[in-house]
């Protein structure tokens, strides 16, 4: 089989984790100050909740459907973000949060509609040749 056909399966290492740990962290913070209209607190926190959000996005590439939802998750972030700030400056800033809710959830579909059947087809190839009598050889 083409071992570019296959796919392992996805399992995150604890070094891993606890950045995405962290991330929720961060988002909640950054929501938290939101929502107690802390507009220095929740502005200041955009910039390491996305960088963060970027950083396991990039850390993600080589996994494609760790890829496409982390991508997704920037543009919620990036989303959210611009609508906490159009609410801070009084600003109508919903559209355009709207288009990048919207950009997110797209690439989900793509993901969906173009690839995942394909990867948990190649998962399961993977699987059964990894767990297969001969494999143990």
């Amino acid at each position: 089989m083409n071992t570019e056909t296959q796919q392992q399966p996805i399992s995150v290492s604890p070094t891993y984790r606890w950045i995405e740990n962290a991330h929720i962290f961060l988002w909640l913070i950054k929501d938290l100050c939101w929502a107690l209209e802390f507009k220095p607190g929740g502005v200041f926190m955009v910039f390491p909740t996305i960088a963060v959000a970027f950083y396991i996005t990039w850390k993600s590439r080589n996994i494609r459907s760790e890829l496409f939802h982390n991508i997704a998750v920037c543009f919620w972030i990036l989303a959210n973000s611009t609508w906490m700030i159009g609410e801070f400056t009084d600003h109508e800033a919903r559209p355009y949060a709207a288009v990048l809710f919207g950009l997110g959830l797209a690439v989900i579909l793509v993901y969906y509609v173009l690839f995942f059947a394909k990867d948990r087809k190649a998962e399961k190839v993977y699987t059964l040749q990894t767990s297969s009598p001969a494999s143990n050889r």
